[in-house]
């Protein structure tokens, strides 16, 4: 990672610098990226150990990008909360305010921060109404989208099966988090949901606090378990419902359904989250916006 140097005393105390070598063709030099405490040069050079990286080949902005992830995954600043203005940000980089700016632009296109006029940047929460929609996929053919009612009917802890462990980067038989609930739309069960999560990350989840709990499950596993889901792949195939799905989906056995596989992840690419769920497409269809 190159060698930490300390700097001269500025007029906010010492820092520390850190040399990494940078492509900079409009310059061709190197660029520098300064620390306000040794403590935050490690992180940055612990970040990039786990990334299986030894010196930074990146534009700057991509360096201070990351180590605005690294603060948001290490709980320096919590969701829903304000991060420091772009004018701190840049004095606690030593880099400009554009550097910045572009390094905020690309986590709030991830949809990590959330920009507000007038008041700020902040951390993005599951808990904002807009949010609530990113992971839901399936829409009514005609009319608005209508808030979907939860309702659980099973949670308990099992062990993982090859695949679901394999998914959640586990070992066969490690403990996971089971649950099924139902997803109704105006009262009509649309969505059957499978979900496995990972037994360690999730102690204490229990069948009580899903009952108990009211609002979108993801904004329950960021408050409560501190995991935040930032991104998912999802797979599309059509399957004939069995006689448990078309029971509680209340269509025929055999009925065309559309099965929404998706893996979950959270910071740093780790998945905590495999997710099956069974859909009815009567009236209802998948969107997907591509940009």
């Amino acid at each position: 990672m190159g060698r930490w140097t300390r700097g001269r005393a500025a007029e906010t105390g010492a820092y520390y610098s850190s040399y990494i070598r940078h492509k900079n063709f409009a310059l061709g030099g190197q660029a520098v990226l300064k620390f306000a405490s040794m403590a935050e040069a490690q992180r940055f050079a612990d970040a990039a150990a786990r990334r299986g990286k030894g010196a930074v080949f990146a534009p700057l902005y991509k360096q201070i990008k990351q180590l605005l992830v690294d603060g948001l995954e290490q709980g320096e600043w919590k969701p829903g909360e304000p991060i420091p203005s772009e004018f701190e940000l840049a004095a606690r980089f030593q880099v400009s305010q554009g550097t910045v700016r572009k390094a905020i632009d690309e986590l709030a296109a991830e949809h990590l921060l959330v920009r507000r006029q007038g008041k700020g940047t902040f951390v993005a929460t599951h808990h904002e109404p807009r949010a609530q929609y990113r992971f839901l996929r399936i829409v009514p053919d005609e009319g608005e989208v209508v808030p979907a009612q939860s309702r659980f009917l099973d949670c308990r802890r099992q062990r993982a099966t090859a695949d679901i462990a394999r998914s959640l980067d586990l070992k066969t038989g490690d403990a996971v988090v089971f649950i099924r609930r139902l997803l109704m739309f105006d009262g009509t069960p649309i969505v059957l949901d499978d979900i496995w999560l990972p037994g360690a990350t999730f102690k204490g989840l229990t069948a009580d606090r899903l009952a108990e709990y009211h609002g979108p499950l993801y904004g329950l596993f960021e408050t409560e378990f501190g995991t935040r889901m930032i991104r998912a792949e999802e797979r599309l195939r059509a399957v004939a419902a069995d006689a448990t799905e078309a029971e509680l989906l209340r269509v025929e056995p055999g009925a065309p359904l559309l099965l929404v596989e998706r893996v979950s992840y959270t910071y740093g690419e780790r998945p905590v989250e495999v997710r099956r769920g069974f859909c009815v497409t009567t009236g209802y269809h998948y969107r997907n916006t591509l940009t």
